[in-house]
């Protein structure tokens, strides 16, 4: 199909102008990738967001798709020799792969069918005679299809109907029709499998249970559909027979005679014989997707406010992984994230070894000239933080910060971590993720599979394919919004910086190593297979920090620096005056800067990112304190006390506090007002008050509240 009524296609769907959508194709094209286009090339695109940039390009791969397959329809169709004009028209008018498969479906090579059968035997005629719904005697007119195979008038009958039941379950008009239906009012049934009700006892909320589809929320479809996998459930998707048939008949019958009595057999037989369990399939996979889709949302929105999490900075850190038989493994590291020193502590039971712990702890925080703490969120960590605590003294001013563990044990056994930490075993490189976390969690998270974050909704449940290439979406634009120091970062930190890829992040690591730092933007160019592409792609999001031309440290693009160094002349200053002096910047007139490449939008991100040079976008991180409660024994019913939320879900969130089992604020529970979306209330690692509603101690279920709570 011509590409320039996609554009308008895509244009009309997501509200936008012809331009828009004309222009981030061709970037797209021309290999831009999306957080390049939505930070530099805002003139060209009118500012579009990565949202919308993303929305264009999946719907602009969605309508390829759908004319690769149009294509092979119409070969298919044609070498038939059964394609006509009006067929033709109805293929290329068709906007859904719905609409093509129902086209094509009477055309579709078929095994054998009950119809074929029919056909072969000569019954066809009859069928269409039958169709017609004519008075006449049926015997009378089957009697004239007898043969050695078909051998009375029932039989022959039989046959016909077989073949209109195919006809109507293959006639678009049908199934548009039927689909119409299914959306409106279809119906997900959930029972439970005779003789599973002990073994599945997880799913018994869906034992007995029936919704609207519509309504059916991502979370709870896809329980139930884990449940059936697992054998314990049985799902049905069914709208009203009734409705359904009537349908239909509207469609089919004709007159009040006997013909048209055998139709509407064929058409009872063609509903639940072959209609209705090709409609529950396409509905089973269409609600599937949706569900899929919005979990992969709500599991990408938590990622994202998971690697954009407050970071501590460079701080020299001391990190704790704790444990009980095992200790504490206890690193030290510099303000770089290096691995400084490692040893171990057994302030708990049973050792019990409080005083030499803490004689080890203090030394090692003076020798190390340690600024923050951290300690593993894991087994024993509130013991851990309440020693720390407890015997660190209150003048050092050293801050501790419990970190969350999760997927730190997936790391500890990686490549990733054998290529860094080759000489020492998984516990060590678990404590200095933990540690190198709270300094950036962004630089360490991304060399975990997100996966195993813990921050998802049912993720093992939804389309892998689809998850993993929206969370490596979501990492990369989290470190490109944030910037990459080149002269620190990991491989797999620069691996996501846009245009480069794996090959380039370890080519430009290796450079460094052999030729040491860089000492600006332009020396990237010395990197082996760095192309004047991906230099314009990568380099406004690569930092230099120290560098002599100070805008190698801020967000401003190598493509912009002669404006801002106009601007500087123009000043009378050098371009690290009008970045120290606001009211240098202050009298300058934008305006007067436009260029056909670089409008006010540019120019606009230029000033502000003068303004504060290579700030980094997140909040500053704050220091937290669970209450005095330490297990599930302690949570009384009543009880306001502070928490960290660690999941957010479309029917809730989850909240930390502190008694090793997260409770859960129910959506309901959120606000005095309707909530729709628990991550418009709450954001992933806030800190907040929340009430205890109840606590199950036999399924360990703690259920909180926020209301009429004040949040901070």
């Amino acid at each position: 199909m011509d590409p320039a009524t996609h554009i308008k296609t895509i244009a009309g769907k997501l509200h936008l102008h012809d331009w828009q959508v004309e222009n981030t194709l061709r970037l797209l094209d021309d290999g831009a990738t999306i957080p390049f286009i939505s930070r530099y090339r805002k003139e060209v695109t009118g500012s579009l967001n990565e949202v919308q940039l993303t929305e264009i390009r999946d719907e602009y791969e969605r309508l390829r798709e759908l004319d690769k397959r149009r294509e092979v329809i119409i070969k298919s169709v044609e070498e038939q020799e059964k394609m006509t004009p009006e067929l033709l028209e109805k293929i290329n008018a068709a906007r859904t792969l719905a609409q093509l498969e129902d086209l094509y479906l009477p055309y579709r090579p078929k095994r054998k069918t009950r119809a074929s059968v029919a056909r072969a035997l000569g019954l066809e005629p009859l069928a269409l005679w039958l169709l017609e719904q004519r008075p006449g005697d049926i015997e009378t007119e089957a009697a004239r299809y007898l043969t050695d195979e078909v051998e009375s008038p029932d039989a022959a009958l039989a046959g016909a109907r077989d073949i209109l039941a195919e006809m109507v379950s293959e006639d678009e008009k049908v199934r548009g029709s039927l689909r119409k239906l299914y959306e409106r009012d279809a119906v997900i049934t959930s029972k439970v499998v005779k003789g599973k009700e002990e073994e599945g006892n997880k799913f018994s909320d869906y034992f007995d249970w029936s919704e609207q589809l519509r309504r059916c929320p991502s979370h709870r479809l896809l329980a139930m559909r884990r449940g059936e996998e697992e054998g314990f459930l049985r799902l049905a998707i069914m709208p009203s027979e009734e409705e359904a048939l009537q349908i239909i008949e509207k469609l089919f019958i004709r007159a009040r005679n006997e013909a048209a009595d055998q139709v509407g057999e064929a058409i009872t037989d063609s509903w639940s014989r072959l209609l209705a369990p090709s409609m529950e399939t396409e509905f089973r996979k269409v609600s599937k997707e949706k569900a899929d889709e919005e979990a992969i949302r709500v599991f990408a929105e938590n990622l994202r406010q998971l690697l954009l999490s407050s970071p501590l900075g460079e701080k020299s850190v001391l990190a704790l992984d704790p444990g009980y038989r095992t200790g504490c493994k206890v690193v030290c590291l510099d303000r770089q994230g290096a691995l400084l020193h490692n040893d171990t502590i057994y302030p708990h039971p049973p050792q019990n070894e409080t005083a030499r712990s803490v004689s080890k702890l203090l030394s090692l925080v003076d020798k190390y000239h340690i600024e923050a703490i951290a300690i593993g969120n894991g087994t024993a960590s509130r013991e851990t933080e309440q020693f720390v605590r407890q015997y660190l003294p209150p003048e050092t001013g050293i801050k501790v910060f419990v970190v969350s563990e999760a997927g730190a044990s997936v790391y500890s056994a990686s490549k990733t971590a054998r290529d860094e930490f080759p000489d020492h075993d998984v516990t060590v490189r678990g404590a200095i993720s933990i540690g190198r976390r709270l300094m950036d969690p962004l630089a360490e998270l991304v060399k975990i599979d997100p996966k195993s974050i813990g921050v998802g909704q049912y993720q093992h449940d939804v389309d892998q394919s689809r998850l993993q290439t929206s969370l490596d979406e979501v990492v990369m634009s989290c470190v490109n919004a944030v910037g990459v120091e080149v002269n620190t970062a990991s491989p797999h930190l620069l691996t996501y910086v846009s245009g480069l890829g794996p090959k380039l992040a370890q080519n430009i690591v290796d450079h460094r190593t052999e030729h040491g730092p860089f000492l600006s933007r332009s020396g990237l160019m010395k990197v082996k297979r760095m192309g004047d592409k991906v230099y314009e792609q990568a380099a406004g999001f690569l930092r230099i920090r120290n560098a002599a031309n100070p805008l190698d440290a801020s967000a401003v693009h190598p493509e912009s620096y002669h404006i801002v160094e106009r601007m500087a002349r123009d000043a009378g200053c050098s371009v690290s005056d009008l970045i120290h002096d606001e009211n240098r910047r202050k009298a300058i007139r934008i305006e007067q800067y436009v260029t056909p490449e670089a409008g006010l939008p540019t120019l606009k991100d230029i000033m502000l990112e003068l303004a504060k040079p290579g700030r980094d976008p997140r909040s500053a991180i704050q220091e937290f304190s669970f209450a005095d409660i330490h297990s599930l024994e302690d949570v009384k019913e009543g009880m306001v006390v502070p928490g960290i939320v660690t999941n957010i879900t479309k029917f809730g969130a989850f909240v930390d506090i502190g008694v090793k089992q997260d409770g859960l604020v129910h959506v309901s529970q959120m606000a005095d007002r309707y909530i729709e979306d628990p991550s418009k209330v709450v954001k992933l690692h806030q800190h907040l008050m929340v009430r205890v509603v109840s606590v199950d101690m036999l399924r360990k279920r703690i259920q909180l509240s926020m209301k009429g709570i004040k949040m901070d």
